[in-house]
């Protein structure tokens, strides 16, 4: 099993972990302290030795961050958490703050009269430093770099990752990392930098052409690396993670260096450097800057090309999911007999599925923990189950399944919400608002130049009308054999980036009632130039990657416009048309019934 059902952290040990703290804050003449989830390649997944937040505060989501003043400490979570972080820590020492809503400035501002703040310069990007000390001007408040407290109390903090890189073969990248190098120092060399500075692991990554195993399931490589002008690349990374055969697919063309050799490297370079305000965390700009060196504000190079995917990455994130899409019909088809018997639990349920999908002899990796919620636990945005919340999945309920899997040549991302028994007709109602949702996003059609802020509303509609919805984006971008989680694009309210051709994001409306069940619907799609249609300027439209049916006992035909009923009618027609020959004879039976027109 990739997954593992143990509780990682406690409620129990955050109170005298922050009075530790508080007292070495104070013996360091500092009145507070940032303790974000961020490790110093500021990627959204953290390596067991970066989860400073957790070990702290006992709240494990993917995104957050604590403020430790003097008298109280603010647990920042967005939507997606405001449940699961009464769960996990002491509400009695920590104070849950609804962010974005509340700023941590102003937080700050109504907290402290006076006094000294600390921060990690390795944790924090120049964007979010420059925008609390912009909300701080005119108060007694500053910040400070510091070494990082919870790092000197963390007696047993793990190692970092050390795990082993390898080579992702250019047929499946599409292009070669040198015509890569190539073609991004061309545009900084018309731009007149030198050099640009990359910390994301999943652009170095897409950049090399290579993947790496030092976070769970993301096949990503801790490292560092500078882009030069010319198209070479130096590349800090722990030795013992590149082998001879990585070496020679590198090439001379790039250099390897230590780690601890980052910092001196980044001071004996020659500006203007390029480094990304957003991603690159502040203590590369302050070295490159006390070195005399200039420094250029610009994005990743990476960050953009990597999300317009290649040919062959579409090609081969198509046959990820139609392999993927085979064992969810068959988990699906397995579930269906099984739940009603009574006996099965969520960690069943889990087991089950990651078995389904090691059988298809392709599994590398799942791509993040099984989200598995019977009954309210599903309304639990991100809840992963433990041995201590296992419950089981109950008749009469529903139960949410977000899952994906990392396959060589292409990562899944798919969340389907099922029934059990009755659940009833507001569950169905609810159920069928969220389909439409997918559906309407599914069916877009926009002029290029939009981002997903412009098509966010239209999954929400239907939900809206009836006074319903959800604390989360509609999508986020994923990568091909990369991290599931990618940016720049979303679809959003707060995503200003254009949609362009080859992006790949999900689509993934839902409804969640705390105390009672969630329903989430997920596909992913790609972006694509979408057929001529009238006078109408170049249009783009979205392709539909993932292929299992939803679920039709939940499904309110009358509900459902002639549109949405013949997209849906569709859509399960070309699930049994591409699944349904890799599929056991069992499951195509299966299929045949959950596919049926409506």
């Amino acid at each position: 099993m990739f997954q593992t059902f143990h509780a990682t952290s406690s409620p129990a040990q955050g109170p005298a972990r922050l009075a530790a703290l508080r007292a070495a804050l104070g013996a360091e003449g500092l009145s507070g302290l940032l303790v974000p989830r961020a490790d110093a390649h500021q990627g959204e997944y953290v390596a067991a030795r970066d989860e400073r937040l957790q070990w702290l505060t006992g709240f494990s989501g993917s995104a957050g961050f604590c403020i430790v003043l003097p008298d109280v400490a603010g647990i920042f979570i967005d939507g997606r958490y405001r449940v699961q972080v009464k769960h996990q820590v002491d509400t009695g020492h920590f104070t849950p703050v609804p962010w974005p809503e509340v700023q941590p400035g102003d937080w700050i501002g109504e907290k402290l009269s006076q006094g000294i703040i600390g921060f990690d310069p390795w944790l924090h990007t120049a964007d979010e430093i420059a925008r609390l000390q912009t909300a701080l001007a005119g108060r007694d408040i500053s910040l400070r770099p510091v070494g990082n407290p919870v790092d000197q109390l963390w007696t047993d903090q793990p190692e970092p990752p050390k795990g082993r890189a390898f080579a992702h073969p250019d047929e499946l990248a599409g292009e070669s990392s040198a015509a890569k190098r190539l073609r991004l120092a061309a545009a900084l060399a018309k731009a007149g930098r030198r050099a640009a500075v990359i910390t994301l692991p999943d652009s170095i990554c897409w950049l090399l052409n290579i993947r790496g195993a030092d976070v769970p399931r993301n096949p990503i490589l801790h490292a560092f690396a500078v882009l030069h002008d010319d198209g070479r690349v130096t590349l800090y990374v722990e030795p013992e993670k590149i082998d001879a055969d990585l070496r020679a697919h590198l090439g001379d063309h790039v250099t390897l260096r230590p780690p601890q050799a980052f910092v001196p490297g980044l001071r004996s370079l020659s500006g203007p450097v390029q480094v990304d305000r957003k991603t690159a965390p502040l203590a590369v700009t302050l070295e490159l800057q006390e070195a005399g060196i200039e420094v250029v504000d610009g994005d990743d190079p990476c960050r953009l090309p990597k999300a317009c995917k290649t040919p062959a990455e579409i090609a081969g994130m198509r046959e990820a999911h139609l392999r993927d899409g085979a064992a969810m019909v068959e988990f699906l088809c397995w579930l269906d007999a099984e739940a009603p018997r009574g006996s099965l639990t969520e960690v069943d349920v889990v087991t089950a599925l990651e078995g389904f999908r090691r059988a298809t002899n392709a599994l590398h990796d799942i791509s993040f923990d099984t989200i598995c919620g019977a009954g309210p636990n599903g309304a639990i945005m991100h809840y992963r189950v433990t041995e201590g919340s296992n419950r089981p999945v109950r008749r009469d309920e529903l139960l949410l399944v977000d899952s994906g899997a990392q396959y060589p040549d292409g990562t899944t991302d798919i969340t389907r919400t099922v029934a059990v028994g009755d659940p009833g007709e507001e569950a169905r109602e609810c159920y069928t608002r969220v389909l439409q949702g997918l559906i309407a996003i599914s069916r877009a059609r926009w002029p290029k130049g939009l981002a997903g802020r412009d098509l966010d509303a239209l999954a929400r509609f239907n939900l809206w009308v009836a006074g319903l919805d959800y604390d989360h984006g509609t999508g986020h971008g994923v990568g091909a054999f990369l991290s599931v989680h990618e940016g720049p694009q979303r679809i959003a309210r707060i995503s200003e980036v254009p949609l362009e051709p080859g992006m790949i994001l999900s689509n993934e409306p839902g409804y969640y009632r705390e105390g009672a069940f969630g329903i989430r619907l997920e596909n992913l799609i790609v972006v694509t130039e979408a057929p001529a249609l009238g006078d109408m300027r170049k249009q783009l439209s979205f392709e539909t990657l993932t292929f299992a049916p939803f679920d039709r006992r939940l499904i309110l035909p009358a509900r459902l416009s002639p549109d949405e009923r013949a997209w849906l009618d569709a859509y399960h027609a070309e699930v049994l048309e591409r699944i349904g020959p890799r599929l056991s004879p069992a499951g195509l039976d299966w299929l045949r019934i959950a596919a049926a027109p409506l």
